[in-house]
Parts: structure tokens; C-alpha cells; sequence
């Protein structure tokens, strides 16, 4: 029996010393407390610094500072601190779902070629769309949305109106297949996206429910504490009538958001509309700006020397010249100002005259000479002139070098020209907003034009999916707008196409945004609602026991902080450094002030703060600082 008990005793002996001989060999901690050392950070080794007080590209500091790693063109794989940036993220975004009423879901990343086919979303011409087919050659594409699927989806299990208004959700991967990935997360090949569907009855209780997403975007941005700008948007192949983005400006951003310094008008340049608008006209939310005014009252603004910018049609038979006011005076100002074409203005100027432009060809004029002198005897090559407002000379330009490298004369082509809109008696405005134009929305305010980063985008959808994919709903008669007095007398319900929302958050896109957004020279700088740890405690060489009594004293009670102990076996500048790098919102230093006042050093670049404190006083005041990021 003794042999027995001395045995199990010995068994029990080597079971507890097990995980303390691991802990020695792997420096891994089991006491619970969140330690760099139990932490995959890979930092540093993977690009230069920057020069002496400029910003290092956000890019390059998420990649040194441990957050991402890129695989391929465009493909990124997340380190931890990048998925914790992201599952918080995710956590906010989530919050503001659930104020909404709306229902988590997860659709398949795999969509079917032939539903997007009958959405009339996928061409041969699609390029941007992963394709592929699975060993029975049933065609099939990787989502970059969800519209289709959830249609289909929801109209299957949704019958009648009694069943709506119906809100759901979800964040997964999306695939692009961008020809030139760049800018790190802002433009990838694969990304993290939010998209919320919301289904109603009819048009009033859908664009209630546009309103009331409106929102609770707002109040997820605000959350995040970062500067933003709600723009009224083009709604593009997605559909609809009524579209806001959200976008921080940013030197990176691939748009350009139009904003009045006196009135709450912004939008996005994409819907220059290519017609003059007077302050004083009316407009609804949704309508496109114009750029000069067109009252008798309002002198025109001198054209110091004209340009010419060129397009060409999608079948190569016309080739488009816009005649625009190169250098024009403004507001007085002695020195002129250089223009540029709106490609947007002259797209829609183009559309409305039955021309589909081709944007993407750089010498538009080279491959219409081109079209022409391999012309059959078919239809006539054509040339259309468009002049702007500010252009007042309406002469026609000489076209005889044009035709001369065509090999061509007057008679084998058609020419036409425009001063003014298509069936409108607007005249034409070509250029793109410049810095201190007027407001077309009101007499006082002056423009400003700045790139930014698109990040939220939110659509009134209608029926552009549920009409031709059938999802719809019976509803009582009196509750359908237009609906006859037999009818409502009735009572009979009628079938009708849900009136559908689409809203999306550019999740992985933001974390990228973001970064950029608050970068400095010494690293990156993360809101609060997004930093993958709130709160880095920094221990200097033997105050390890210290540091361990700070991090239970942020981390306990009602008010528990996010924190990380650095425990790393390194000099107190290099982790400070790290520190910095990585971009925790607040730092402390258990140093020297530790060991001759019983002090913390509490240090928040954001709010340029650094200050000695008590370990008493140290929870209230960190709380502070937080609560302002």
C-alpha cells in the first residue's frame, strides 16, 4: 500500500512540475494577465524608418509594427494584433446592428454565375469577378456583395408583409479582382466587409428605415472619434435612388468629396451632373450639384486661356472634345486659377446625347484616326464638341488637322456640337470643383474639394433585386401608396416586390483608414473603440512585481481596462519605442519615478499628456484620458 501511495505521489509531483519546466523553456505565463511575451508580435526588421518628423505610410507601419503580412498582390494575412483591431471593430459595428433591430447571418462566399446573370450584374466584360467551376461544371463566382443571395434567400422564406420590416447582417470576406492593388487594406483583392439588407413593404417604411441606418451609422462613426464626412452619392451598377457615403479625408483617398463652409451640402464629385445650377434652385437630396450659377445677376468668371480634353465612345465612332476654361480668375482674385476636366460632368453630358464614353482609353484620339481609316461603309465616324459655361467663344475649331491624320474630309464625318444640356436649358459645366468656388446650394458659402477614403456606403435599393428576382409580399391594399378606393374597399392583399436597403461598412478597409489617418512621425495612433489594447504597462529592469500590481489595478473592478503588460527581456527605450510604434492610445512607465516617489509615469500622445502619478489615483485617471479617444 505505501509502494502504491509513494508512486501516485511521484506521478502527481511530475504532473505539477510539468508546466513550470515549460514555463522556463518557452517564457509563456499562466497567471491569467494579458503579457506580451504569451503574444505573437513580430515587430520591426520590415522597412525603413521615416525621415526626422515626417509619417511613415500606414501601409508599411501596420506591416512593421506586427499587425499584417502580405501573401500575394492584394491578399494580406492578419497577425494578432491586427484581428484584435479588427474584432473591436467588428464589436462596434455589431453594437449599432443590434440598436437597429437587425439579425446576424453568414452567407456563402460562393454565389451562383447564373443568379447574378439574372440580376443583370455579371457580362462577359465583368473582370473584377472571381470566377470558377467545381467538378461538375456548375459555374460559380466568389461574392464581392451579397445583393443576389440574400434576395433570393430571404424571398423564399418571406411571404407577406405582416413578416417585415426585416433587417439582417453580416461580416465576412468579400473578393475583388482588382487589375492594380494598392494601398495596403484600402484596396485589395480580398477584404472584410460589412453589408446590412433591409426589406419593407413599401416606399415610406423602406426610406424610414434608410433614415433610421443613416444613423446609426453616424453614431458608430462618432463613436470612433475620428473626423468624418457624410456625402450624397452616386448610386453606381448597385442600383437605386438614394445613396450617402461616409469618408475620411485622406492624401490616400480615391474619391473626392465636395463640402460647403456654410451650408451642411457635401457630396461626392462623382455626381456632377454636367449641367450650371443657381443657389437658389431647388433641389432634392439626391440631386447632382453644379459647379457655376446661371442668374442674369451672376457675372460669369473670366476664362484666362482655354483647354481642350478628349474621350471616345465605347464602339471607337465618336470622339468627344470638351472645350473647358483651362485658367480662369476667381472671386476677384488677381491670380488665376489652373482647372480640370470633370470625367463625371462630361460622362453624364455624353449619356444624355446617346454617347457611351470609354474613359479608360489614354489616347482617345490616336484610336479613333484609327476607327476611321478602317472604317467600312458602314456608319459615319462622328465628332462632338461640348463647350463649358465659362468658354464663350462658340466658334467651331478647325478640324483640319484632325482630319488630316484621319485621312478624311468634312463630308465623311459627323459633326455636332452642345452649349447646353440635352433637352435642359442648362449650360454645360465641365470642370471640377476648385478650392473657394461658390456654394450652388446657398449665396454665402465657398467649396472645398478633398480626397478621401470611402469607408460606409448606404443605399435605397427599391425593387432593382426583389422585382427581378422575385422576392415578394402580399400587403393590404391600404397600406400601398397609389393603391384605388375598389381596392382598399376590398381588402383583397395584393403581391407586391419588397422595397429593399443595402448598406455596407469597408471593414478591413477602415483599419487601414484609420491607421493612416492618425499616423505621426513616431507611429500609429488607435481610437480607443478600435486600439488593440486601450492601456501597454512598461516595466524598466526589476519592477516586474510593480508592474504586475499596476496591470490588477486597471484590470479589476467595474471599470476593467483593456490592458498588456510588456514583459519582454529589453531595454526600457526599445519597448517604449515599440510602444509608440504599435500605437497604444495610453502608455505607462513603471521607471524611476517609481523607485524615488512610488509614481507612474502615464503618457498619451494623442493628447500630448504626460504626467506622474499615484497608483491610486492611477485607474480614475486613465479612465480619463480614454474616455476622450
Amino acid at each position: 500500500m505505501s509502494m502504491l501511495v509513494t508512486f501516485e505521489a511521484r506521478r502527481l509531483l511530475r504532473i505539477r512540475r510539468a508546466p513550470a519546466f515549460r514555463v522556463q523553456q518557452c517564457g509563456l505565463h499562466y497567471d491569467g494577465r494579458s503579457r506580451v511575451s504569451n503574444f505573437w508580435i513580430p515587430t520591426g526588421g520590415i522597412s525603413k524608418k521615416p525621415v526626422d518628423g515626417q509619417a511613415e505610410d500606414a501601409n508599411d507601419l501596420l506591416i512593421r509594427a506586427g499587425f499584417l503580412r502580405q501573401a500575394y498582390s492584394g491578399v494580406f494575412h492578419l497577425l494578432p494584433l491586427g484581428l484584435r483591431v479588427q474584432d473591436k471593430l467588428e464589436r462596434l459595428i455589431d453594437k449599432h446592428m443590434r440598436s437597429l433591430g437587425a439579425s446576424k447571418v453568414s452567407l456563402s462566399s460562393l454565389s451562383s454565375q447564373e443568379l447574378w446573370e439574372k440580376s443583370g450584374r455579371l457580362s462577359a466584360s465583368s473582370e473584377e469577378v472571381f470566377r470558377l467551376n467545381d467538378r461538375k461544371d456548375t459555374r460559380f463566382l466568389l461574392a464581392p456583395t451579397h445583393e443576389e443571395e440574400i434576395t433570393t434567400l430571404v424571398g423564399s422564406l418571406t411571404t407577406s408583409y405582416k413578416s417585415l420590416p426585416l433587417r439582417v447582417y453580416q461580416i465576412s470576406r468579400k473578393y475583388r479582382d482588382e487589375a492594380r492593388p494598392r494601398q495596403g487594406l484600402l484596396r485589395g483583392r480580398e477584404f472584410i466587409m460589412k453589408d446590412l439588407y433591409t426589406f419593407d413593404y413599401n416606399v415610406q417604411e423602406a426610406l424610414k428605415t434608410y433614415h433610421a441606418v443613416k444613423h446609426a451609422y453616424t453614431q458608430l462613426f462618432d463613436e470612433l472619434k475620428v473626423p468624418y464626412l457624410v456625402a450624397a452619392a452616386d448610386s453606381g451598377n448597385m442600383g437605386g435612388s438614394l445613396s450617402h457615403e461616409f469618408h475620411f479625408i485622406s492624401s490616400k483617398g480615391e474619391d473626392r468629396v465636395v463640402s460647403c463652409s456654410h451650408c451642411d451640402h457635401v457630396y461626392n464629385e462623382e455626381l456632377a451632373d454636367g449641367k450650371t445650377h443657381s443657389f437658389n434652385e431647388s433641389t432634392e437630396s439626391n440631386s447632382v450639384p453644379g459647379f457655376q450659377t446661371e442668374d442674369a445677376s451672376t457675372e460669369v468668371t473670366p476664362t484666362v486661356s482655354t483647354g481642350m480634353w478628349m474621350s471616345i465612345s465605347q464602339d471607337g465612332n465618336t470622339l468627344l472634345r470638351g472645350w473647358y476654361p483651362k485658367f480662369s480668375m476667381q472671386n476677384g482674385s488677381t491670380e488665376p486659377v489652373e482647372r480640370h476636366v470633370n470625367s463625371h460632368a462630361v460622362k453624364a453630358i455624353a449619356t444624355a446625347a446617346g454617347v457611351d464614353l470609354d474613359l479608360s482609353v489614354e489616347n482617345p484620339m490616336d484610336k479613333w484616326v484609327a476607327r476611321v481609316k478602317s472604317r467600312s461603309a458602314g456608319q459615319k465616324p462622328r465628332v462632338l464638341d461640348l463647350y463649358d459655361s465659362q468658354v464663350r467663344v462658340y466658334q467651331r475649331p478647325p478640324l483640319s488637322d484632325l482630319l488630316e491624320k484621319a485621312g478624311c474630309t468634312v463630308a465623311d464625318i459627323e459633326y455636332s456640337m452642345l452649349d447646353r444640356f440635352p433637352d435642359a436649358s442648362n449650360k454645360l459645366s465641365l470642370v471640377r470643383v476648385h478650392d473657394d468656388d461658390k456654394c450652388s446650394h446657398c449665396a454665402d458659402g465657398l467649396l472645398t474639394s478633398n480626397p478621401a477614403v470611402e469607408l460606409g456606403h448606404t443605399f435605397h435599393l427599391g425593387t432593382r433585386y426583389s422585382e427581378v428576382l422575385q422576392a415578394s409580399v402580399s400587403v393590404n391594399p391600404a397600406l400601398l401608396e397609389g393603391a384605388s378606393p375598389s381596392d382598399v374597399k376590398s381588402g383583397k392583399e395584393q403581391i407586391v416586390p419588397m422595397q429593399m436597403g443595402c448598406h455596407g461598412i469597408g471593414v478591413s478597409r477602415m483599419v487601414s483608414a484609420v491607421a493612416n489617418r492618425l499616423v505621426d512621425s513616431k507611429g500609429l495612433n488607435w481610437p480607443r473603440a478600435m486600439a488593440p489594447y486601450e492601456v501597454v504597462v512598461v516595466p524598466g529592469k526589476g519592477l516586474d512585481s510593480v508592474a504586475e500590481q499596476v496591470y490588477d489595478s486597471l484590470t479589476s473592478g467595474n471599470k476593467a481596462v483593456d490592458t498588456l503588460l510588456d514583459d519582454r527581456d529589453k531595454g526600457m527605450g526599445w519597448k517604449l519605442g515599440d510602444a509608440d510604434l504599435i500605437g497604444y492610445p495610453v502608455i505607462i512607465v513603471v521607471g524611476n519615478g517609481w523607485k524615488k516617489h512610488q509614481t507612474l509615469e502615464v503618457q498619451c500622445r494623442q493628447l500630448d499628456v504626460k504626467k506622474d502619478v499615484s497608483l491610486d489615483q492611477l485607474p480614475e485617471f486613465v479612465e480619463g484620458l480614454l474616455a476622450q479617444l
